[in-house]
């Protein structure tokens, strides 16, 4: 029954154990209550964010991008705000830590630089817009939507539906290409080669009649056959393509205009060359007759 009693006295005497922070004092268990107040900070600002954007603003109608960085914006204001209000509750004289917070900053500086890009490449990307959340794009060699904006990273799904996580500072320091920067219309390219013996304006009359066939393709701008070059074993032309619906799927399109081109050649019969060499023999005939006898 002692030995109960000591346990629960240590107890309570750690629990109650005080020191001064900042000019005031605290005790585990008013620093576990702060902590409370901050994760309760921390889910509030979730949910006031989760709020506007997916009842208050999209009731309005606004943009994804636009409610996203909105919502970004509230959440970070009211963690700030709140922290501050907890802070100051505290009564902690802030003015006596100004040496540690100082030699805090600079081992912070130099330690977590990286992280510190990101952050101010994420509030950058947040208010210059470059990017934004569901546009189509191309950082390095990963291509896809951008379907999160964080403070330190963006998240990319890809067409293999592979997530991928690039660093903020990419986007910002790096070439990006944003296929849905300004509108979803962007314009495709398709390499087509016929034989020598083809007519090329028959080609291009046959093959702009097929691309408007094909969904997805716009008819205003139309499609246009350009002539492009004369190859070693073909005449090589591009065929020019808009499109809204797969902007983000390319190679889709292409397929499906591909398929078209290929029966409506085979129906013309359109001859689709492969690559071909001459063999010219210009002496040795005479030694290779007599090996024969």
């Amino acid at each position: 029954m002692f030995a109960n009693n000591h346990i629960i006295d240590s107890i309570i005497e750690l629990f109650s154990y005080s020191f001064i922070i900042g000019g005031k004092s605290f005790t585990p268990i008013s620093i576990f209550e702060i902590f409370i107040l901050f994760v309760l900070v921390f889910y509030l600002s979730k949910k006031i964010r989760d709020i506007l954007v997916d009842k208050i603003l999209l009731k309005y109608h606004v943009s994804e991008s636009l409610s996203y960085n909105i919502g970004k914006l509230v959440r970070y204001a009211s963690t700030i705000i709140g922290s501050a209000i907890i802070i100051q509750s505290t009564g902690i004289d802030l003015s006596s830590l100004h040496v540690l917070i100082a030699s805090l900053g600079v081992g912070i500086g130099f330690g977590l630089q990286t992280i510190a890009d990101n952050f101010l490449s994420g509030i950058i990307i947040l208010f210059e817009q470059p990017i934004k959340v569901g546009d189509m794009v191309e950082v390095g060699d990963v291509r896809g939507r951008i379907v999160e904006i964080s403070s330190r990273s963006s998240t990319i799904t890809t067409n293999d539906n592979i997530t991928v996580i690039v660093p903020n500072s990419h986007f910002i320091s790096n070439n990006v290409i944003n296929w849905s920067y300004n509108e979803k219309k962007v314009r495709l390219r398709i390499p087509i080669g016929v034989s020598y013996k083809e007519d090329p304006e028959r080609i291009a009359k046959i093959a702009e009649e097929e691309a408007l066939e094909v969904h997805g393709i716009l008819k205003h701008p139309k499609p246009e056959l350009i002539f492009t070059e004369w190859g070693d074993s073909s005449i090589n032309f591009t065929l020019n393509i808009w499109t809204v619906h797969y902007y983000s799927q390319p190679d889709l399109l292409k397929s499906k205009v591909y398929y078209a081109l290929f029966k409506r050649f085979n129906a013309e019969n359109i001859e689709i060359p492969f690559p071909q060499r001459d063999l010219n023999l210009r002496g040795g005939w005479d030694k290779l007759e007599s090996s024969k006898s």
